[in-house]
């Protein structure tokens, strides 16, 4: 084999892993990002453009003139409009048999969301707590809004 065919191939896969580890530890990613949006984890405040991992314990934050999209890895959808701040509380997907469980909270603010492969097998799986409510997801989409 060629030596340059070698080289390439190392360097694919040393390129590919960071990659997969990202994806390994998060449950989701920032598909879209307008504003100022940020992201609590572990008691840092960080900058989430558009390609950020989201993890299970954080907590996405956008400002007055900020929204942001997020894909999660079962393929539920959410979006958060100005003013809003959403905890994801527990993250657990298996990827094989589309069990787990997904629970966030709406401190403040609009989220919209399409669940994705766990609320549809499961649907008691998924859940959004507010001050006064706590959403249980029976369908695919919902809109919910607290102050």
């Amino acid at each position: 084999m060629d030596r340059s065919w070698i080289l390439r191939i190392v360097l694919a896969a040393a390129l590919a892993l960071p990659a997969m580890s990202v994806m390994a530890a998060g449950v989701g990613l920032v598909k879209t990002s307008k504003g100022s949006v940020t992201i609590l984890r572990n008691g840092k405040q960080l900058p989430a453009p558009v390609g950020t991992s989201i993890e299970a314990a954080d907590t996405i934050v956008t400002g007055k003139d900020g929204s942001a999209g997020i894909t999660f890895v079962d393929n539920s959808r959410m979006a958060l409009g100005p003013g809003s701040r959403l905890a994801i509380d527990r993250f657990d997907f298996d990827q094989k048999t589309h069990e787990g469980r997904f629970d966030s909270t709406l401190k403040r603010g609009t989220l919209s969301a399409v669940s994705g492969k766990l609320a549809k097998h499961s649907p008691k799986a998924m859940t959004v707590r507010t001050r006064s409510t706590i959403l249980a997801v029976r369908g695919t989409e919902f809109l919910v809004s607290t102050r």
